[in-house]
């Protein structure tokens, strides 16, 4: 997105109805001196889900293409179950 973000563009991009009224109800509601950390918050969570829908468009492309979009990502599998087993240790959910 190239324009600065509004609380109406934020909204937008939230794209769920459900999401996109908790936003608004936590704007409406944070005192003045926790206004900008509450907007800065629900920015980054749209700029999120924007990447992710972008996202989801590129894997659908490179399939009806006949690619496999997975072939560069790296396999993490080993890194997360270590951080699951180091957070278990710590009882950790």
């Amino acid at each position: 997105m190239t324009e600065p973000w509004t609380i109406e563009t934020i909204r937008d991009a939230l794209g769920n109805p459900t999401l996109a009224q908790r936003f608004i109800s936590e704007i409406n509601k944070a005192p003045a001196h926790q206004l900008l950390g509450v907007f800065a918050k629900w920015e980054r969570i749209a700029k999120d889900m924007l990447d992710a829908v972008e996202r989801g468009r590129e894997i659908a492309a490179a399939e009806a293409r006949g690619e496999d979009p997975t072939a560069d990502w790296p396999d993490i599998t080993d890194h997360v179950r270590t951080v699951a087993q180091r957070n278990r240790s710590r009882n950790v959910a």
